[in-house]
This record gives structure tokens, sequence and C-alpha cells, in this order.
């Protein structure tokens, strides 16, 4: 049974976040993600059974028969979806796990000031509402990469 797609609910004012929800949705040739905004107005509506509010706190994933994942298991199986960074199941690991997980937590609270040390810029309001595909925050990401 092929649990795909996988929904990934995230945070667009992260500009980090929407860096990487961009790389994994150039990545995703055949189709096994679905990227869901949780800013967006009408995500309780459409997602009644994702508390924004928690979903903001810590990424959460839904697979297609309706199992959810949380924070770095979100990470790793969307990157495992489009056959990359194989590395990740390392931080999957018992003993391992108990410490990504607190790395992620602290990712995931900090992630603003965090994606400012990163990228200069805390959160990317403008960009999560551009009816446009472009983010000039993620753009500018991936011109750092090259």
């Amino acid at each position: 049974m092929n649990r795909y797609p996988l929904t990934l609910f995230f945070d667009s004012y992260c500009p980090v976040c929407s860096a990487e929800m961009k790389e994994l949705e150039k990545l995703d040739t055949a189709g096994n993600l679905r990227f869901e905004d949780i800013h967006v107005d009408d995500f309780s509506a459409r997602f009644p059974h994702i508390d924004p509010v928690a979903a903001n706190k810590i990424m959460h994933g839904v697979y297609a028969d309706g199992t959810m994942i949380l924070g770095l298991d979100v990470a790793h199986q969307s990157w495992r979806a489009v056959g990359q960074k194989r590395w990740l199941g390392i931080l999957r690991l018992p003993v391992v796990r108990w410490f990504s997980d607190l790395g992620y937590l602290f990712f995931a609270r900090y992630r603003y000031g965090i994606s400012y040390i990163l990228t200069g810029q805390r959160r990317c309001e403008p960009c999560a509402k551009l009816e446009t595909e472009s983010c000039a925050i993620a753009e500018k990401t991936e011109t750092q990469k090259l």
C-alpha cells in the first residue's frame, strides 16, 4: 500500500522553512508530497484536524492513510520521499533520536532568530502573502548555495 502523498504543514513565515519546502517541491518529481501553509486564511476550514498553533510549534505531516508524524520525522520522511538526504535516517536511531529531537525543538522554537542568522531575514510575511510562486528569501538562499 502506498502511503503517499505525505502532506507537509509548514510555516511560510520562516525563511529557512520556506526555502526547504521550495527545494522539496522542486525535487518531488513523483508527486509524493503536498505542501500546506499553516498561515493561509482557510487553513482551519480545510484541515480541521490540524491545530495551526500546534503546527506552528512543531511541523506536522499526514500520510494519505491519515497517519500523522511530527517534527524531524516529517523532515526525514519528506526527504526520503524525494530520494535525498538519506543521512537523516541516522537522526531517527533510538539514542540519537532523543538528542536530535531536542535539537529540532530548539530550532523550531527559535527558527526566526536562526533564520535571521542564516538569511538576514527573521520572518517572511511578505513572501507568504505573494500571489506569485517567487519568494525573494528562498531565492536568496538558493543563490547563496551556488
